[in-house]
């Protein structure tokens, strides 16, 4: 494409208004801006592959957190990765590939400090937004620096079927783990866990109260709880701890469309058990992320890690893409495929 015949606009999610619980089709819409020519150090990509994550529900609203909001009328944003049709940055050529965080929309210029080269040789384009990705990286980062995975570990995982959910009960018992137990909203779900993840047990949340179910897949009580829900699970792990446990922070999706509050009550067993609570931004960790390019792509490679992909095609389906897996229809990583 040349410099004459390169896109003036785009089509970009806007937010419209903040939600109040679940969004709505009258929060966002999809509209058509201008797209500048890309200025000195910039690139001008064209989205292949976009991400939508639980975390991008906590930024539609205004309360504080460990990111900034999004701004009422303004585009939205997420990783994506997209092929470079015109760049004014050393490094970068037309037709290079991409990651980077303008996502929810089909062009973006973007300064090219904020975008990585990836080789489509190497994985595919999506795996960069999943298991070689930010969910991928969160999970070995919450067990490799947090957890601290040791031999013979039982480990509870909860949105066990999710896209960070899925790699952390693989890289757990690749680390060492004994006994690997997860939860997950549906018997297909479950399923999964166990033949295709490697899970030991697994469980439905919705089949019965978490604390019994738990109580069931792991008697003998829990080393280390990696927690994506929160409310129920939360106390439900902390109920399951033994001595020197460790629980890691990663999500609270039961608690992002601003459910009631449901537990913990039982926080004084983490006295009783000497346990730890912890937890992290991955962006503040990435000293990690050579180590998890060489071990996670060394397990792909041996054929040792597994993933899945939900994918969606058309930006006007990113928002029918977001609130899916919202509402936990996707196994493994949403993608919208542009």
């Amino acid at each position: 494409m040349s410099e004459q015949t390169l896109p003036t606009t785009a089509r970009a999610w806007h937010l419209d208004s903040r939600p109040e619980g679940r969004p709505t089709a009258s929060n966002l819409s999809l509209r058509e801006v201008d797209l500048p020519a890309p200025g000195p150090g910039q690139l001008l990509i064209a989205n292949e592959y976009l991400s939508v994550d639980p975390y991008m529900r906590g930024r539609m609203s205004d309360k504080k957190s460990y990111i900034e909001p999004y701004a009422v009328g303004a585009p939205l944003d997420g990783p994506a990765v997209g092929r470079v049709l015109s760049s004014h940055a050393e490094g970068f050529a037309p037709g290079d590939h991409v990651v980077h965080a303008l996502g929810w929309r089909d062009h973006a210029i973007l300064d090219a400090a904020g975008a990585q080269k990836v080789d489509p040789n190497l994985a595919p384009l999506p795996a960069y937004l999943g298991v070689l990705g930010v969910p991928g990286l969160t999970a070995y980062i919450g067990l490799e620096r947090f957890a601290k995975i040791k031999e013979g570990d039982t480990v509870f995982v909860s949105g066990a079927a999710g896209a960070i959910g899925t790699q952390v009960g693989q890289i757990a018992k690749l680390k060492g783990a004994g006994r690997v137990i997860g939860s997950a909203g549906s018997d297909q779900k479950v399923k999964l866990l166990i033949e295709e993840y490697g899970y030991d047990a697994a469980f439905n949340y919705k089949n019965g109260p978490v604390t019994e179910q738990l109580a069931q897949a792991a008697p003998e009580g829990i080393d280390v709880f990696f927690d994506n829900v929160g409310g129920e699970h939360l106390e439900a792990a902390i109920g399951a701890l033994k001595l020197h446990a460790r629980i890691v922070l990663c999500g609270m999706v039961s608690q992002y469309n601003g459910e009631k509050v449901v537990g913990p009550r039982n926080l004084w067993n983490l006295s009783v058990t000497r346990s730890d609570i912890l937890a992290f931004m991955f962006s503040e960790e990435l000293d990690l992320q050579p180590d998890f390019v060489r071990e996670v792509g060394g397990w792909l490679a041996e054929g040792k890690l597994h993933y899945r992909e939900t994918v969606r095609d058309g930006l006007e389906n990113t928002l029918d893409a977001f609130l899916a897996m919202m509402r936990g229809e996707n196994v493994g990583k949403m993608i919208v495929k542009l």
